[in-house]
């Protein structure tokens, strides 16, 4: 019983905000490309697969980022407990849990066509190369949201077969988006990060952080309204959409408060309801 916690603790699983921010995405293209006319068991199939494999890669993903971080996690106060970081977990079983979960995320992809399976597998070197990004960069938030989003277009694809403007468009938004909500869970971190010389766009832009953010939602909010337009969805579209922005520009920034980690996380995990009203918005105008 020890184990199955520390391995709980290890991916994650406690924590949902993480894999459901992974899967918003891969929702919002799936429901953006299917024809709600047609049979509706391969969509609810799809989006039930969607979600088995963001759970997986999401839970391998923190292992893989835990593996690299070892050393600086056990040096700073909210993460120093985590199972590898305080050696209650070894590598070599952390390695085998990870492997074993992009097995199942293998599995889960073997579901879609050639064409989703191949870009898929090509996303994978950027994606597992995200955590060493903070040793370089003060931009990993900007690669986090490159390879987190991916799901968007593997969703378009699954359906359609091919790359298309519309899942280009809401894919640029979704960076700008994840670039957004990481910046902010970044703030918990800051003190301990700056210590140790991690970098991070939290600490680059820390005197104008709300500045930031609200650049990188107005980017956001300006490709799912261009991504609407290419759709050519009903003007309730856009009605619809006033409930994310005033969440996102009223209720989040107004919130957030850099120097306060709990505030930080209230922010952050808001997010999960941003994701689930563009779904439901793009689900709604898609069965008009």
């Amino acid at each position: 019983m020890n184990q199955l916690n520390l391995f709980i603790e290890l991916t994650r699983l406690k924590k949902p905000i993480g894999f459901m921010l992974l899967f918003w995405p891969c929702a919002w293209g799936l429901t953006l490309a299917y024809d709600f006319s047609s049979n509706l068991n391969k969509y609810f199939f799809y989006l039930t697969i969607f979600f088995l494999g963001s759970v997986f890669m999401r839970s391998a993903g923190c292992i893989v980022n835990d593996i690299f971080d070892k050393e600086f996690d056990a040096k700073v106060f909210r993460t120093k407990n985590r199972p590898i970081a305080s050696g209650s977990i070894s590598i070599k079983l952390a390695t085998f849990y990870a492997l074993m979960l992009c097995f199942f995320a293998l599995l889960v992809l073997l579901n879609f066509n050639f064409f989703t399976i191949i870009l898929a597998l090509g996303s994978m070197p950027l994606a597992f190369s995200y955590p060493l990004m903070k040793r370089f960069t003060y931009w990993p938030q900007l690669f986090l949201g490159i390879t987190f989003n991916y799901g968007l277009v593997l969703g378009w694809t699954s359906i359609k077969g091919d790359i298309d403007l519309v899942p280009i468009l809401f894919y640029f938004g979704a960076i700008f988006w994840t670039l957004g909500y990481d910046t902010i869970y970044g703030y918990q971190d800051i003190k301990d990060d700056e210590i140790i010389g991690l970098k991070s766009t939290s600490i680059k832009f820390k005197g104008k952080a709300k500045k930031f953010l609200f650049i990188c939602y107005s980017f956001l909010i300006t490709f799912v309204l261009l991504g609407g337009y290419k759709m050519e969805f009903h003007f309730s579209y856009y009605l619809l959409c006033i409930v994310p922005f005033f969440h996102l520009f009223i209720y989040q920034l107004k919130i957030f408060n850099l120097n306060d980690p709990k505030s930080c996380l209230k922010a952050f995990k808001s997010n999960n309801f941003f994701g689930l009203i563009i779904f439901l918005n793009i689900l709604i105008v898609k069965n008009l």
